[in-house]
C-alpha cells in the first residue's frame, strides 16, 4: 500500500505548479540548458522523493539543482552534491552503487528514502518562505506514508527547519524553540530522531567543512539509531 500511495504522491508532486517564481525558473533552466546536457531533454518539473518505501532512514535535502536534478529528474542526481551523498550512502550500505547520474542508471536504495524540503530549483538556492510552505505538506504526507522511518537526516539548516515544521504539522510535539542545527546534532521527537549533517554542497566540501568521513559517520549513526528503535 505504501509503495502505491508514494507513487500517487509522486505524480501529484510532478504536476505541481503552486509557485510561479519556481515554475518560471525551472522552465527557463530547462530551455537554456547547461553544456553537458545540451543534447538532452530536461526534466524541468518538480522532483518527488525516491527510495525504499520501507526505509527506516529518511534523508531531506534543500532543493534540486537547476542543472542537476532539474535535467535528470531525480533528486541529488547529476551534480557534485549527489556525488558526495550517494558515495557516502554506498559506503555505508544504503545504496547499491556510489553514483547517481540518471533516472535509469540502476541506482536503488536500501532502508533509505531521499527527498527535499522544496521540490523545484530555486534561484540562488534560496526558496522564499511561501515556497517553503507550499512544499512542506508534501513532506508531511511522505512522513505519514513512510511508516517505518525512525531517523531523519537533515542536510543543512534549511532542511532541519523544514523537518521540524513538517513534524509539527503532523501533530508531533516538536520542541519550541527549535534546537539549533549543527553537524551531528540530534533531537528526538515521538518516533523520530532528527540528525543534522552539513549539506554536501561544494561550498562545504571544497573548503573541508564537510569531509567524506564526516558524512559516513552521520549515516553510520543513523543506522545505529534505527537499529535501536
Amino acid at each position: 500500500m505504501s509503495a502505491l500511495a508514494l507513487a500517487e504522491l509522486s505524480d501529484e508532486v510532478i504536476a505541481c505548479r503552486r509557485c510561479p517564481r519556481l515554475v518560471a525558473w525551472r522552465e527557463e533552466a530547462a530551455r537554456s540548458k547547461r553544456a553537458a546536457y545540451a543534447s538532452e531533454q530536461y526534466w524541468g518539473r518538480p522532483l518527488p522523493g525516491f527510495g525504499d518505501p520501507h526505509a527506516r532512514v529518511l534523508v531531506v535535502g534543500l532543493a534540486p539543482a537547476a542543472h542537476g536534478g532539474n535535467p535528470t529528474g531525480r533528486i541529488f542526481t547529476g551534480d557534485r552534491s549527489g556525488d558526495w551523498l550517494f558515495a557516502a550512502m554506498w559506503r555505508t550500505a544504503f545504496a547499491n552503487q556510489p553514483t547517481s547520474v540518471a533516472r535509469d542508471d540502476g541506482l536503488s536504495l536500501r532502508d533509505c528514502y531521499v527527498t527535499a524540503a522544496v521540490r523545484c530549483p530555486p534561484p540562488g538556492n534560496l526558496p522564499l518562505p511561501a515556497e517553503r510552505d507550499n512544499c512542506t505538506p508534501y513532506l508531511v504526507r511522505e512522513l505519514a506514508l513512510l511508516g517505518s522511518v525512525r531517523v531523519i537526516v537533515c542536510l543543512g539548516s534549511f532542511a532541519w527547519e523544514v523537518a521540524f515544521r513538517a513534524l509539527r504539522a503532523s501533530g508531533s510535539a516538536a520542541p519550541r524553540p527549535r534546537p539549533r542545527f549543527a553537524h551531528g546534532a540530534t533531537c528526538e521527537i515521538d518516533r523520530f530522531t532528527l540528525l543534522g549533517c552539513y549539506h554536501p554542497s561544494q561550498q562545504n566540501t571544497f573548503t573541508g567543512k564537510l569531509t567524506e568521513g564526516m558524512m559516513e559517520e552521520v549515516f553510520e549513526r543513523a543506522r545505529e539509531i534505527a537499529d535501536r528503535s
